[in-house]
Order: structure tokens, then C-alpha cells, then sequence
């Protein structure tokens, strides 16, 4: 082996020359100078360019690859740290649909049972017709529930209205319905219907109203005892 004196761009350019870690200078002069087949070029400086085998700057030039290879694998680390963090917040806030409840207290403040003091066997005793004691009950709903009554409005039949406020409204909505007012209010409602049918109106209005089914099946078999 010999050695050689090189200016340092010409070995910069047989560095970057390398195609493998591990190549040596004298294989890179050899694979650049030397035709694949082995056959020696004829130029001069193919001679000069061989004994650059013992440059230990060749090695160096090989270990800057591994370098490279560590800045890449250090780069996927990033996004995983950040996406984690960024959905535990929502978890939380999905939970906060809970304060809803609230709704059922509104429900539990009409399940009382004020309606079946107001409608008490004596009371009713004092109306001789059935459809009487269907207004006196109406009546009494209405009283202890002014403020929400307007809901038995959407309670109707196949082809007519049941209540409205109007004794006209109801006739334009169906034939034979003998209106009729409920007293102490300004409602109006059907009653040419038989007891059954009664019955079922008010079981509709007092569930409308709130009242627990107890207090419902209390009300109707006072008015309706022998039932439907």
C-alpha cells in the first residue's frame, strides 16, 4: 500500500463519491477510474488515483449517515403527544348533558293529589246526570291547574276536536258534539259521547295534567265506579 497527498476538495469529492458505509477511498478510485470489467484505463492519472487506499478520512465520511437515520426517528415522537391531551376536555364536557334531570321536577310538582279532594264522592253525589259530573271534574282540573290546562287542547279524536275555547271552534270541527261549557273557565268541551268515551277523555286530560296513575284510576272510578 502506498500513500498520497490530496488537496482536501478533491477529497470532498472522492467522499461523496461513496456508494456503501464501509467503502474504502481506494475502492471508490478503483470503481470510478476502472472500467467494470476490469480493463485499465490508459490515462495517466488512473495510477496516482489507486494508492488513495489508507486515507482514514473515508470512514469518516460514513459515519455522518447514521446521524441522518436518529433526526427521523426522533421526529414521530411529536404528534403523539400532542393528540392525547386534546380530547380529554371533551370527555368532560359530554358529560354535562346530566343537569337535564331537572325536567322530571316539573313532572313530580303536578303529581299530586290535590284533584282527589276536590272531586270527592260527596261532591259528585250532589249532580243527579253523568255528564255533569264530567264538568264538575273538567271544572276542577282546570282550577287547580289554570296555568298548564291549555294542554288538553291537543287531545282529539279521529275526526273531531274535544276542547277549544269556543263553542263554535268545536262545532266546526265535528257534527253531534253538543258542546258544552266547563264551568269557571273559558274552555268548551264535547259531550255527546258515552261514558266510556268520557272516561277515556279523562284519564287523557288528568295525565296531561301530570297526576300519578294512582290518583288518575282514583278520580275516574269515582266518577265511572261501575267502570268503562
Amino acid at each position: 500500500m502506498k500513500s498520497i497527498e490530496i488537496d482536501d476538495d478533491l477529497y470532498a469529492f472522492i467522499a461523496s463519491q461513496t456508494k456503501h458505509i464501509g467503502e474504502s477511498a481506494s475502492q471508490i478510485l478503483r470503481r470510478l477510474l476502472l472500467p467494470e470489467d476490469g480493463a485499465a484505463v490508459n490515462t495517466p492519472q488512473a495510477t496516482p488515483a489507486a494508492p488513495k487506499v489508507e486515507t482514514p478520512k473515508a470512514t469518516e465520511a460514513v459515519k455522518p449517515a447514521p446521524a441522518v437515520k436518529k433526526t427521523t426517528a426522533a421526529a414521530p415522537k411529536q404528534p403523539t403527544k400532542t393528540a392525547a391531551p386534546a380530547r380529554t376536555p371533551k370527555a368532560a364536557a359530554t358529560a354535562k348533558p346530566s343537569p337535564q334531570a331537572p325536567v322530571s321536577e316539573d313532572i313530580q310538582t303536578h303529581k299530586k293529589n290535590d284533584i282527589v279532594d276536590a272531586v270527592s264522592q260527596d261532591a259528585l253525589a250532589t249532580f243527579t246526570k253523568r255528564v255533569d259530573q264530567f264538568l264538575f271534574i273538567l271544572s276542577a282540573a282546570h282550577k287547580l291547574n289554570a296555568n298548564s290546562f291549555s294542554q288538553v287542547e291537543s287531545i282529539v279524536g279521529k275526526n273531531r276536536t274535544y276542547f277549544a275555547k269556543s263553542k263554535e271552534a268545536l262545532l266546526e270541527n265535528g257534527s253531534s258534539t253538543n258542546p258544552k261549557a266547563i264551568p269557571d273557565s273559558d274552555y268548551w268541551v264535547v259531550t255527546n259521547n258515552n261514558t266510556a268515551k268520557k272516561v277515556n277523555m279523562l284519564e287523557q286530560v288528568l295525565r296531561k295534567l301530570g297526576y300519578a296513575p294512582e290518583v288518575v284510576e282514583t278520580v275516574v272510578n269515582r266518577f265511572a265506579p261501575e267502570g268503562k
